[in-house]
């Protein structure tokens, strides 16, 4: 093996993207599980599977209807049972709906990732008209921003670096956790290890600052603080 590897989180935005426009006018937001059947010579449409969340039923309604009258989108079939069988209070929304859609794969950022060596490692994201996807790169880090350039060049998107860390370096680990205050630390780790960073969380903030018995404010900045030194790369 040549290289550890690095995984990254991006925050991207790309034209002509029925997820993106969507979220961009209504609240919510909407998992992409990234699985859908490869197109045949016969059809440019694929079939993925999605989740639609919000905070009320009207809401996820109202994003499943843009969805599905896009003119970017086919068929949408709601899936009465779920994929993600994960309880419910842990969905990034209080009303969860996953769904089937066709669609032509060319309009999401996915495959373009994957041409380029960025694998992903959880469902992506989609809220406020913008992507998340944490994904892995088994390349040289050097690698990483020359490939972002070129899917920039290629798709007209924008792609931003939200996070990085290289894979498999506890020493690495270590050496940045004694950075943090005794303090930081003990929020962060708590953090980490009750799923705060998570995609959906399966804590809050609130249950976290309870937990420690401080202040909702205090604990965010610790967290915030400690963010800050983990991510400076």
């Amino acid at each position: 093996m040549t290289g550890e590897g690095t995984r990254l989180t991006l925050d991207l935005w790309h034209p002509d993207c029925w997820a993106i426009q969507a979220t961009d006018r209504l609240p919510g937001g909407i998992l992409a599980h990234a699985i859908y059947d490869s197109p045949t010579a016969s059809t440019a449409k694929v079939n993925g599977i999605f989740t639609a969340y919000a905070e009320t039923e009207s809401q996820v309604e109202a994003l499943l209807d843009d969805i599905e009258s896009s003119p970017l989108t086919g068929t949408l079939n709601e899936l009465h049972t779920r994929f993600d069988t994960r309880d419910r209070r842990n969905a990034p929304g209080s009303v969860l709906r996953e769904f089937f859609l066709e669609y032509d794969p060319n309009d999401m950022i996915c495959p373009q990732l994957l041409q380029k060596g960025f694998v992903h490692s959880a469902p992506g994201r989609i809220e406020g008209g913008r992507e998340s996807w944490d994904v892995c790169y088994a390349g040289q880090r050097t690698e990483i921003e020359p490939k972002i350039d070129a899917i920039c060049d290629e798709t007209g998107a924008d792609i931003e670096i939200a996070r990085v860390r290289a894979t498999g370096s506890n020493n690495s680990r270590n050496q940045l956790l004694d950075r943090l205050t005794s303090s930081q630390r003990e929020v962060f780790e708590l953090a980490k290890r009750r799923g705060y960073y998570e995609w959906p969380r399966e804590v809050s903030t609130r249950e976290l600052a309870d937990e420690l018995d401080i202040a909702k404010s205090t604990l965010l900045e610790h967290l915030r603080k400690a963010e800050a030194t983990l991510l400076d790369f």
